[in-house]
């Protein structure tokens, strides 16, 4: 079990951003950390519970892009 990291807000976004992950370095992206077991579901966990990895909010650049347009 990994301590949820203080840029999340709960377990449901901990769990969602790690499923995300997981799906990357399924599909060939490099992991950030050493993996410790050949699975990437336990990489990409221990990748979000150190911060490595980053979160975005589609609304939030949604919401930037029109400003900047503007």
């Amino acid at each position: 079990m990994f301590k949820l990291p203080e840029n999340l807000r709960s377990k449901y976004e901990f769990v969602t951003l790690a499923a995300k992950r997981a799906e990357q370095l399924q599909t060939g992206a490099l992991p950030r950390v050493t993996p410790s077991t050949g699975k990437v579901t336990v990489t990409a966990q221990e990748e979000v519970a150190l911060g490595l990895v980053k979160v975005i909010d589609p609304a939030a650049e949604t919401a930037a892009t029109s400003v900047e347009e503007e």
